[in-house]
């Protein structure tokens, strides 16, 4: 238990073996509209049988000063989702895991049997080289990029999405993902938000007229 969180922030959702389950990561700061049509467009077009969003004590690619408490972010987040299939956990502060891989590989470890897929948005496609052993994450499972208004051009022709092309399957198949032996990914097209945190958090810090 996390000092001065409630003891659930910290646990596990349910899992079994044989279940299907995409993993959200991110800040969350804050939440909004956009993360949560991610997460029910990948619920239904991956065909999972949940989303967990795991809510991080801090991107160590972003500044943290204006980062909001964790047990905060999390009581958002589950307020916001309402879905009975997205559950939110904050795991990795009790491991003080600060990189997505050390997540991952703890997950895979500790849930034998389950088919992970890891699920981020296509304007963290264009920076994923930048990620603490990235080719590590695109062998622990599969990944699952989400478009983002103005990312797609970026994004598909990174270096990461460069180094894994041969590994990309088309999106028809994108059911097929959560089944499917890493490395592989898919790029999903679809509804989306213009909605972004820093933008909420700017517009929350304006000054009244």
């Amino acid at each position: 238990m996390i000092a001065g969180h409630s003891p659930d922030i910290t646990a596990l959702p349910p899992h079994a073996p044989g279940m299907r389950i995409g993993l959200f990561g991110g800040s969350f700061n804050p939440i909004h509209e956009g993360h949560r049509l991610v997460a029910e467009q990948c619920l239904k077009r991956l065909a999972l049988d949940a989303v967990w969003l795991l809510v991080s004590p801090g991107n160590p690619l972003k500044d943290h000063s204006e980062l909001a408490p964790l047990a905060e972010r999390v009581e958002a987040a589950r307020a916001l989702t309402a879905n009975p299939r997205i559950h939110v956990t904050a795991f990795e502060a009790k491991h003080h895991f600060h990189f997505t891989v050390d997540s991952l590989e703890w997950l895979v470890r500790s849930c034998t049997g389950t088919r992970f897929v890891w699920i981020m948005g296509a304007d963290n496609l264009s920076q994923f080289d930048r990620w603490e052993r990235w080719q590590e994450i695109a062998r622990l499972m599969p990944i699952a990029v989400y478009s983002r208004p103005g990312s797609t051009l970026r994004a598909t022709a990174s270096r990461a999405a460069i180094a894994l092309k041969q590994y990309r399957i088309p999106e028809t198949e994108a059911e097929a993902l959560a089944g499917r032996d890493a490395p592989a990914w898919v790029y999903l097209r679809g509804v989306t938000s213009k909605q972004s945190s820093s933008a909420i958090r700017a517009r929350n810090k304006a000054p009244a007229n």
